[in-house]
């Protein structure tokens, strides 16, 4: 008939990123954990397209990771002085913005097949269409996860490379590799629509967070 199911789990809240006022979140951490198993899940929405843009930055001097918008693809990089430890970008581009999209990036450099040490997927689907794409050594050690270096949102080195577009359901697993059911799900009667999850049960580790913003007076509660 005429009615409308919605059984989905619904979210409140987003964190507007303005590149013009430099907005970032950063965050150094207390105690050092693992540098080799990690998961980093966001929902978003641009609004500002083919400017390099960065999502996620842990750096200290010329050691560094990053996740960035760069000619509207998703790039994932790491360099430790002039070595450059990985190089992971999409071929897909990311203009869209009307829509939200969900990324999921999974690392686990313990794994032995190098392709599973990091997977980058957009709305519950994995990217298998990269290029530019070296994958790290079995067990390296991320920059991220150390006490010297500041892990930001929304900046690269809180100085340039601006986001610009709204973040929400910020979520960083510590110490695990995860797939995007963790935090998402096919609609059950619209199964190409990709929807959130409630992730307040997941284990996230000794410096994983979950970032709702919901505190408009505490945005990194």
């Amino acid at each position: 008939t005429n009615s409308i199911k919605d059984t989905g789990y619904d979210v409140a809240n987003s964190l507007r990123f303005d590149d013009g006022s430099s907005d970032n979140l950063t965050r150094t951490q207390d105690t050092a954990d693992s540098r080799r198993k990690f998961t980093f899940s966001f929902w978003f929405k641009k609004t500002n397209v083919g400017t390099r843009q960065t999502i996620f930055n842990s750096e200290n001097g010329g050691n560094y990771i990053f996740l960035d918008f760069y000619e509207d693809k998703l790039w994932v990089y790491s360099q430790t002085g002039a070595t450059i430890n990985f190089n992971v970008k999409t071929t897909k581009v990311y203009r869209d913005v009307s829509s939200w999209y969900h990324i999921v990036i999974a690392f686990d450099t313990t794994l032995a097949t190098s392709s599973d040490r990091i997977k980058i997927y957009t709305n519950g689907t994995q990217e298998t269409a990269l290029d530019n794409t070296s994958y790290p050594s079995q067990n390296h050690d991320c920059e991220i996860g150390t006490t010297s270096h500041a892990f930001r949102l929304g900046t690269y080195a809180g100085s340039y490379q601006f986001l610009d577009g709204y973040l929400s359901e910020v979520v960083f697993i510590d110490n695990s590799q995860l797939d995007p059911t963790s935090f998402g799900e096919f609609n059950s009667d619209s199964p190409t629509i990709w929807q959130p999850i409630d992730v307040s049960g997941l284990t996230f580790g000794t410096n994983g967070f979950y970032l709702d913003f919901e505190n408009a007076s505490s945005l990194g509660a």
